[in-house]
């Protein structure tokens, strides 16, 4: 008998929108579920829900939900175009910004 573990995936996923020339970062375990969430509307009346359709522009596995969590906190708490930018020309950079989490 063989023995497989499952080993569930945390990601954090920035999407950008055309329409609202804006991007948004989000947490989830399932990247392409989650972004077809977005697009359909799935969750009425909040932000995302404006800015349809949504396309993925990175997302970045974590060995846990703590340090997507934290991931997601950080770069939001950055407020900055730019820097999410850059995080997506460049995902060496989040290797670095996870290490120091």
């Amino acid at each position: 008998m063989e023995l497989f573990l499952l080993y569930k995936t945390y990601l954090v996923y920035i999407l950008f929108s055309e329409k609202l020339d804006r991007y948004y970062v989000g947490t989830t375990d399932e990247v392409e579920r989650r972004l077809n969430e977005h697009n359909s509307g799935f969750y009425t009346g909040v932000f995302t829900s404006k800015g349809i359709p949504w396309r993925l522009c990175l997302s970045y596995n974590c060995k846990s939900s703590k340090k997507a969590y934290a991931l997601e906190r950080f770069i939001k708490r950055m407020k900055s175009r730019k820097f999410i930018e850059k995080l997506i020309d460049d995902k060496r950079l989040i290797d670095d910004i996870v290490g120091k989490l």
